[in-house]
C-alpha cells in the first residue's frame, strides 16, 4: 500500500527545520549545493522493526554513515515504484547510492508540457457502436497527469450520472481555492504533488513567477482542464471558444469519470519526482486509464527505461493493468524527435481534423495569402494598412518580435509581419500591440513549413505558412508603399483533406529502440476545443484579462487524451483486456487514408504521403476498433524478455520490475527487440545481415470463436526488399484462440543497403468476417560503426 501523502505545511515545516540542521560543507568551508535526486530501493530489504518504508528511509538506520544527517523524503514511492526521493548534496547522493538497498538514483529533472468535433472525426456516434456499448465509459476512470483541473466548468458536471465506482479508493485534496466539495461524480478525485517543484524552486517559487497559482490541484495554467476534458468531459451545449468551433462540446468518453493529479505548475513545468509520485498515487486509487501530456527526452536524446520516471511509472501501472497514454512530442517534424517510446506506453502524434479556421491577407496589390486565426475581437476597420517587416533593418531579435526588440515609431498603426520562433507565438501579438502596432501576420519558416494551427490573439492577427510567408515578405521589401488588410472567415467544416499529420508533431525512428516503431498511432491534435481555466485567457499571456469557458489548443498534448479516453471505452466494453490488447486493437484498426481515399499527407510537406514514421499504425477510427478481430497481447514476461534482448542487466531491470530478473546468457546477443508481440513490425538490418525473422502471436477476439485469416503483405517496389509470412493462414477454433507467424525480412545479396528506409504493412483478413488487422512493416539498415 503506498505511503500516504504529507499536507502541504508539514512539508514546509521539514523544509524549514532542514535548513535550521547542520548543512554539508564543501573542503573549503562554503555549503553544498543540494538537488533532488529519486532512490529505487529493494524494498524487501526493509528492517522488520519499521513500520513502513517511509520510517525506514527517514531513520538513521538508512542513513549513509552512522554519522550523516537523518534523510528528509520528499516523496515515497510504494505502488509502481518502490523508494523515495529527498533533495541532498551531490557527496550525499553518491554515499547513497552505495547503500546496499539502493538499486538505481537519478537526479530529478523538470520536463514541458505538450502543448467538439474530433470524437466523431473518430468515428464515434451517438447512441451507436463503441459509445453506446461502452455506456460512454461511465465505468471507467482516467487519471490525468497534468496541470490540475477547475472543478466549476460544465465539462466536469456530473448530471445524470451513476454513483462512483464502488473499487474507487481515491480522494480529493483540499487547498486554496478547492475545498474538498470540488469532487463529484465526474470529478472523482483530485490531488497535487508540489515536493519536488518546491525542492527545486524554492518553497515559495509556485506562487512567485509572477503569474497566479494555487497551492491546490485547482488549475491555474489551463493545459490540464483542457486534457481532461478532452478524454472525458461530460457534454456540454452551446460551447466555443469565443463563438470558434461552436457546437456540443463532449469528450471522448462523455461519462468517464476524472481524477486529477497535479504533477505540473503554471510556468515551471514538472518535476520527474512529482510525475512520479503522480503515477504511484493514481494506481494506489484505482484508475483504469491514465494520460500524460508530458515530454520525455525529445530529440532522439532518450534516457534508458531504468532512468526514465514516465517509462518506470507507466510499467509500474501498465503491469497493474492500467493503460497509459503519452504524447509523442511537438519538435516534428524533425526525424527522430518522438519521445515516450518505451513499448508498454501507447505513444500518440498528431493529426489534422475537418474543421478549420481561416483568414485571409489581401496585399496591396491584389494578391490573396491563406491563414489561420482564432482572433474574435474587432475587425479590422481599414480596408488597407501599411504593412511592415521589422526583420528587414532590425536583425533577428525585431524579426521574431522579441519583448523591447521592435521601434514602435515604425510599427504604430500598421500591419507587422514576425517571424515564428523562440518566443511563443501568442506573445508576439502582445509585443505588437503594446508596440502600437494594429495587427500582426506570423509566418512559418524552414521548421515549420506549411503546418499551421490557431491563436487567439489579442490583437487582430494570423499565421501564414513558409511560403505565403516568404511571399508577403517579398512584397513587403520590394513594393515601394506595401499595404495589406487581414479578414477572418470564423469556422470551417469538412475540410479536405483530413486527416494530415500535423507538422509539430514527432516522428521516428525510435532513437532508443529503432525495433520499436513509434509513434504507434495519430489522433486529433490540431485545433481541439475543450474546457479551460478561469485564471489565464486564452492566451495564457498574464496580460490576456479575457476569460472563456473553452478554449481552442494544438498540440500532441491534445492527441493523447483522445487517446486515453478511447482507451477508457474500449476498457469499459472489453473490462478483460489488458493494456497490450487495447492498443493492439487501437493499432492494428488505424486508417492511412484521408477522408478523399488518398494517402494521409504531412502538412510539413503538402503533397509528400506521410510514412509509419509520421503517423506509426495510422489514424485510430473507434468504429472499428471495438471489434478487432486480432489482437497481439503482451504482459510483464514479455517486456522483461525485450529488455534482456536489448543489452539491458538484470539489475537495471529490477528498477521497473520490483522483482528479481534472470536473463537468458544468449539473449542481449540474440538480437533485438524485433520479437516482442507488438503490434508493428520494424527490423533492422545490421552490417552485412541482409535477412532477419521475427514472430508475433495473434489471439482472437472476435465473436467467432473458429475463423482463418489469410496474410496479405504489400512493400514498396523496386527496393530489393522481400517479406514472407509462414503460415500464411492462421486457424483459429475454440480451443486454440492463439496462433503464432514468423515474418522473414531479407534483402537481395547483391542489393545495397537501401539509402532510406522501406515501408509496407503486413495485414491479416478473414475474409466474410469483414476484420483486417494491419501491421505496418518498416526495414531499415544500420551500419556498424
Amino acid at each position: 500500500m503506498a505511503a500516504p501523502r504529507c499536507p502541504f505545511p508539514i512539508l514546509l515545516l521539514l523544509a524549514l527545520l532542514a535548513l535550521s540542521a547542520p548543512a554539508l560543507l564543501r573542503a573549503d568551508g562554503a555549503e553544498e549545493a543540494r538537488k533532488t535526486y529519486i532512490f529505487r530501493v529493494d524494498h524487501r530489504a526493509k528492517p522488520s522493526v519499521f513500520p513502513t518504508h517511509a520510517h525506514w528511509y527517514a531513520s538513521a538506520a538508512f542513513a549513509s554513515s552512522p554519522e550523516a544527517i537523518p534523510l528528509e523524503p520528499l516523496h515515497v514511492y510504494g505502488t509502481v515504484f518502490h523508494g523515495f526521493s529527498a533533495s541532498v548534496p551531490a557527496s550525499r547522493a553518491a554515499e547513497l547510492r552505495r547503500h546496499p538497498a539502493v538499486l538505481a538514483a537519478f537526479e530529478d529533472r523538470s520536463r514541458p508540457l505538450h502543448t467538439t468535433r474530433s470524437p466523431q472525426f473518430m468515428g464515434l456516434r451517438a447512441r451507436l457502436g463503441l459509445w453506446s456499448l461502452a455506456d460512454y465509459g461511465s465505468d471507467v476512470i482516467v487519471g490525468v497527469l497534468d496541470t490540475g483541473v477547475w472543478p466549476e466548468r460544465r465539462s466536469l458536471s456530473d448530471r445524470n450520472l451513476p454513483p462512483v465506482p464502488a473499487r474507487w479508493r481515491g480522494g480529493c485534496d483540499a487547498g486554496p481555492g478547492f475545498p474538498a466539495s470540488s469532487c463529484n461524480k465526474k470529478l472523482v478525485g483530485a490531488r497535487f504533488f508540489s515536493q519536488g517543484h518546491a525542492a527545486h524552486y524554492g518553497a515559495s517559487a509556485v506562487a512567485s513567477n509572477g503569474s497566479v497559482e494555487f497551492m491546490s490541484p485547482r488549475d491555474a495554467d489551463g493545459h490540464g482542464t483542457h486534457t481532461a476534458t478532452t478524454a472525458a468531459g461530460s457534454v456540454a451545449y452551446e460551447a466555443s471558444m469565443e463563438g470558434y468551433a461552436s457546437g456540443v462540446a463532449k469528450g471522448v468518453a462523455p461519462k468517464a469519470r476524472v481524477a486529477a493529479y497535479k504533477v505540473c505548475w503554471k510556468g515551471a513545468g514538472c518535476m520527474d519526482s512529482d510525475i512520479l509520485a503522480g503515477f504511484d498515487r493514481a494506481v494506489a486509487d484505482g484508475v483504469d486509464v491514465i494520460s500524460v501530456s508530458i515530454g520525455g527526452g525529445g530529440g532522439g536524446v532518450t534516457a534508458p527505461f531504468y532512468l526514465d520516471p514516465i517509462a518506470i511509472g507507466a510499467y509500474g501501472a501498465v503491469s497493474q493493468g492500467v493503460f497509459v497514454a503519452t504524447s509523442a512530442g511537438n519538435e516534428g517534424p524533425t526525424s527522430m524527435s518522438v519521445t515516450n517510446v518505451a513499448p508498454w506506453l501507447a505513444t500518440v502524434g498528431a493529426g489534422t481534423i475537418d474543421r478549420n479556421f481561416p483568414a485571409e491577407i489581401v496585399l496591396g496589390d491584389g494578391t490573396r495569402l491563406s491563414g489561420v486565426s482564432l482572433y474574435s475581437g474587432k475587425p479590422l476597420t481599414n480596408t488597407s494598412l501599411p504593412l511592415y517587416y521589422p526583420g528587414r533593418t532590425g536583425g533577428l531579435s525585431a524579426s521574431l518580435c522579441m519583448e523591447n526588440s521592435i521601434d514602435p515609431s515604425l510599427v504604430k498603426g500598421k500591419i507587422v509581419v514576425c517571424d515564428r520562433g523562440s518566443s511563443p507565438r501568442v506573445a508576439k501579438g502582445m509585443v505588437v500591440k503594446e508596440a502600437g502596432g494594429a495587427a500582426m501576420v506570423l509566418t512559418n519558416g524552414e521548421a515549420n513549413g506549411e503546418g499551421l494551427v490557431g491563436d487567439a490573439h489579442v490583437l487582430p492577427a494570423c499565421a501564414v505558412g513558409e511560403k505565403e510567408g516568404d511571399a508577403l515578405k517579398a512584397y513587403a521589401a520590394n513594393a515601394s508603399n506595401p499595404t495589406a488588410t487581414i479578414s477572418f472567415g470564423g469556422t470551417v467544416v469538412g475540410v479536405k483533406p483530413a486527416p494530415v499529420v500535423a507538422s509539430f508533431s514527432a516522428r521516428g525512428p525510435n532513437g532508443l529502440v529503432p525495433e520499436i516503431l513509434k509513434p504507434d498511432f495519430i489522433a486529433p491534435g490540431v485545433n481541439i476545443l475543450a474546457a479551460w481555466t478561469g485564471a489565464t485567457g486564452p492566451t495564457g499571456l498574464e496580460a490576456d484579462t479575457r476569460r472563456t469557458e473553452f478554449n481552442i489548443l494544438s498540440g500532441t498534448s491534445m492527441a493523447c487524451p483522445h487517446a486515453s479516453g478511447a482507451a477508457a471505452l474500449l476498457r469499459s466494453a472489453h473490462p478483460g483486456w489488458s493494456p497490450a490488447a487495447i492498443r493492439s486493437a487501437l493499432m492494428t484498426t488505424a486508417v492511412v487514408t484521408d477522408n478523399r481515399g488518398g494517402p494521409v499527407g504531412d502538412e510539413a510537406e503538402p503533397g509528400r504521403a506521410a510514412t509509419p514514421f509520421d503517423y506509426g499504425a495510422g489514424h485510430i477510427t473507434l468504429g472499428k476498433a471495438l471489434d478487432p478481430g486480432l489482437v497481439y497481447d503482451a504482459g510483464e514476461e514479455d517486456y522483461v524478455a525485450f529488455m534482456c534482448s536489448i543489452g539491458y542487466e538484470p539489475n537495471a531491470i529490477e528498477v521497473l520490475t520490483h522483482k528479481p530478473v534472470s536473463c537468458p546468457a544468449a539473449a542481449a546477443g540474440a538480437a533485438s527487440g524485433s520479437d516482442l508481440n507488438y503490434p508493428s513490425i520494424s527490423v533492422v538490418l545490421r552490417g552485412g545481415n541482409q535477412s532477419r525473422t521475427v514472430t508475433r502471436t495473434a489471439t482472437n477476439v472476435g465473436a467467432q470463436a473458429s475463423a482463418t485469416y489469410t496474410a496479405r503483405v504489400q512493400m514498396a517496389a523496386g527496393n530489393g526488399v522481400s517479406v514472407s509470412v509462414k503460415p500464411e493462414k492462421l486457424v483459429f477454433s475454440p480451443g486454440a484462440r492463439k496462433q503464432s507467424f514468423a515474418v522473414t525480412v531479407a534483402a537481395a545479396p547483391s542489393a545495397p543497403p537501401a539509402a532510406a528506409p522501406v515501408h509496407g504493412y503486413l495485414a491479416w483478413s478473414d475474409g466474410g468476417g469483414g476484420h483486417e488487422v494491419r501491421s505496418p512493416i518498416v526495414v531499415t539498415w544500420l551500419q556498424p560503426m
